[in-house]
């Protein structure tokens, strides 16, 4: 069997960021918080301090007007915090098309912060997701207080408590993680009513290149974690610690899987799709390929991306 090949890959970045399409798709109501009046407003009069994920000791706004959280607004519209810029690549040619719902009337902001864009929106409270050079912190909190996440981006569930204890709204994101749950115990029922002991992977293919989903990040968290399906062979020898690691066709077409969700960015002419390897693996041949496109939600984290996830694998499989 051929090893899968070893490669760092970020999400934020890259390959992701031009291959994204901007299609708009719904979001799952059910993954953000109920309004203030069913959840109860938590009455916050005086700023508080933080520590961020650099050690700083931060000074939050009680109730900020103007948030700013670039690749983090999954979070926000789940809190029912809409910001005041969303992240964008190569002047909106890749957004978050999942979130356009909720997001369609927000401006874009260029997803490397340069310092001149954060001071044209003048947020009154920035949060950063991953870890920051200190000279650019210090830039950025000129404008406004900056908050640096502690939680790892790779856990959705402690980076949504985090960001409802930054925004007060920890009532909110503890509301949101229980229904996500709740629901992620039903769907799994589900899926092994239909599909028990099944095995299932995620692959991603762009620019004629192919990527399988880490077990434990992103969608595939969502498949194996929350709802049970089982992990094929060449995904549980999975060394990379990348969100998608780089697989050779070959491997693919050796891999045992029953279910095959594939991200495809390439369009439907996409040369694989020809490819005598293709058209032998066991799923293609039993009609258990599912295709997405690139403006879904299978290579995002957060709660509503966790979620539309969830319903795409069990609308797949059981319907």
């Amino acid at each position: 069997m051929n090893k899968l090949l070893s490669k760092s890959f970020l999400l934020s970045a890259g390959v992701l960021l031009a291959a994204c399409s901007n299609q708009t798709v719904k979001a799952p109501v059910d993954t953000k918080a109920p309004a203030s009046e069913e959840t109860g407003n938590q009455e916050t009069t005086e700023p508080k301090t933080m520590t961020d994920g650099l050690g700083n000791e931060v000074e939050i706004p009680s109730e900020p007007e103007k948030v700013l959280a670039s690749y983090l607004e999954d979070y926000l519209v789940a809190l029912n915090v809409t910001p005041v810029a969303q992240w964008s690549v190569s002047n909106g040619e890749s957004i978050q098309d999942y979130l356009q719902e909720d997001l369609m009337d927000v401006p874009l902001i260029p997803h490397d912060l340069p310092y001149e864009s954060v001071l044209e929106y003048e947020p009154d409270l920035l949060i950063v997701r991953d870890a920051i050079e200190q000279e650019m912190y210090e830039q950025y909190a000129q404008i406004a207080p900056t908050y640096v996440l502690n939680a790892s981006p790779t856990e959705w569930r402690a980076t949504l408590t985090e960001m409802g204890e930054v925004l007060n709204k920890e009532e909110q994101a503890e509301m949101v993680i229980e229904s996500y749950d709740e629901k992620a115990a039903e769907e799994a029922e589900n899926i092994q009513a239909v599909a028990e002991g099944e095995s299932a992977a995620a692959i991603w293919m762009v620019n004629n290149s192919l990527f399988v989903v880490h077990p434990e990040r992103s969608s595939g968290a969502v498949m194996y974690n929350d709802l049970g399906l089982a992990v094929p062979t060449v995904v549980s020898e999975l060394s990379s610690d990348a969100d998608w690691a780089a697989i050779s066709l070959e491997a693919l077409a050796e891999m045992d899987v029953d279910h095959l969700f594939f991200i495809n960015s390439d369009g439907p002419d996409a040369a694989i799709f020809e490819d005598r390897l293709w058209q032998n693996i066991p799923a293609v041949q039993q009609d258990q390929v599912y295709t997405f496109g690139p403006e879904t939600s299978w290579l995002y984290y957060g709660p509503i991306a966790s979620e539309q996830v969830m319903d795409d694998i069990t609308e797949s499989i059981t319907e």
